[in-house]
Order: structure tokens, then C-alpha cells, then sequence
């Protein structure tokens, strides 16, 4: 079992250290494709948003009351703009539907 997570701890750095080098070594120039370089550009975008949602609907009580924080948050982010609003928004739109369920 103790050389099993060895291994396996090992499997996991060659893996991440192939991912994170062999494009370093392997394109030298400059991306010329625009598709490419359009995907590349939003992949950090969709990661952190991959990893964010699920996050924000199971982090509460009820999946309700993350869906209700969630849509109260994308609304009053998209009219103004104010990180600030939004996350005591949210925060009070928990509380509020934790008390009725």
C-alpha cells in the first residue's frame, strides 16, 4: 500500500511536469492560428468558471439558496458593475432563503 501512493504520487509529477514543459519545448514560434490562439486565450476563463459554479451552488445549505445567490449575483454584477455589492448581495440572499427553507 505505502509504495502504491508512491507511485502514484510519482504517476501525478511526471504528468503535471509533461503537461506544463512539452509546450515550452515543443512550439518555439509564434501561434499564427486565430482559432487556436482564441481558445488559448479563454482556457483560464473557463477553468476558473468550471471549477467556481459548481462550487457556489453545493457551498450553502440547499442547492436553492446557492441558485438564488447565484442569479441575484450575475444580475445586480451585470447593472453595476461593484464586486463589493455583489458578494454582500449574495451573502444576504443565502441568509434570506436559508430562513424560509
Amino acid at each position: 500500500m505505502r509504495s502504491y501512493i508512491w507511485l502514484a504520487i510519482l504517476a501525478m509529477a511526471g504528468v503535471t511536469y509533461c503537461i506544463r514543459v512539452l509546450p515550452l519545448t515543443l512550439i518555439r514560434r509564434k501561434i499564427e492560428n486565430r482559432f487556436l490562439r482564441s481558445f488559448l486565450y479563454y482556457v483560464p476563463y473557463v477553468t476558473l468558471t468550471v471549477m467556481t459554479f459548481p462550487a457556489i451552488i453545493e457551498a450553502t445549505g440547499s442547492v436553492w439558496s446557492g441558485v438564488a445567490a447565484l442569479a441575484a449575483g450575475i444580475l445586480v454584477a451585470y447593472l453595476t458593475e461593484n464586486l463589493f455589492l455583489v458578494s454582500v448581495l449574495c451573502c444576504a440572499v443565502v441568509f434570506v432563503v436559508e430562513m424560509f427553507l
